[in-house]
């Protein structure tokens, strides 16, 4: 069973917790064949590995940041799980991959899509910098940090490095 964590009414009313047993057989206990792009579910989970350099802060980080946020061009954080040492966060799922698998891994884009995705990821940046409460700096805005739904509209992912903007 996960542990209770009291996000001070973060996530919303529909947000249930789900224990680990429940996320490993949806995964096929984190199958290789179950990665995004391959597997049909539809949502993404996120295991921190144990070795992982995002300690608790970070994590705890990522989960309130993420959770307050709301914007088409933000991966949108749906539950998370804490039992034992295990901590994992359950994403809507982003059917495209990630922008850096079709940068190095893909032949090419086209420009109609390349400045889809550009645009998309500005309109993200603008809400985290000014639109916002509290306002918010990534801090690790990378392609791997893309994610790209079935139409190609990205959303920027990863907010464990994220900084709160104060004063602003």
């Amino acid at each position: 069973m996960c542990v209770a964590v009291d996000l001070s009414g973060i996530l919303t009313a529909e947000s249930v917790q789900y224990d680990f047993s429940t996320i490993q057989f949806a995964t096929n206990y984190f199958s290789i064949e179950n990665k995004i792009g391959v597997g049909g579910f539809d949502i993404t989970v996120k295991r921190l590995s144990r070795r992982s350099s995002q300690g608790v802060k970070e994590f705890k980080n990522e989960v309130v940041l993420v959770a307050k946020l709301q914007h088409r061009n933000l991966v949108r954080l749906l539950d998370l799980c804490l039992e034992r040492e295990e901590k994992i966060l359950i994403y809507e799922f982003v059917s495209n991959k990630s922008l850096d698998y079709f940068l190095f891994k893909q032949t090419t884009l086209d420009w109609s899509v390349r400045d889809k995705i550009i645009k998309g990821i500005v309109r993200g940046l603008i809400y985290l910098h000014e639109d916002s409460r509290p306002r918010i700096i990534h801090r690790d805005l990378k392609a791997s940090n893309i994610l790209l739904d079935k139409d190609m509209n990205p959303k920027i992912s990863d907010f464990g490095m994220a900084n709160i903007i104060v004063g602003t």
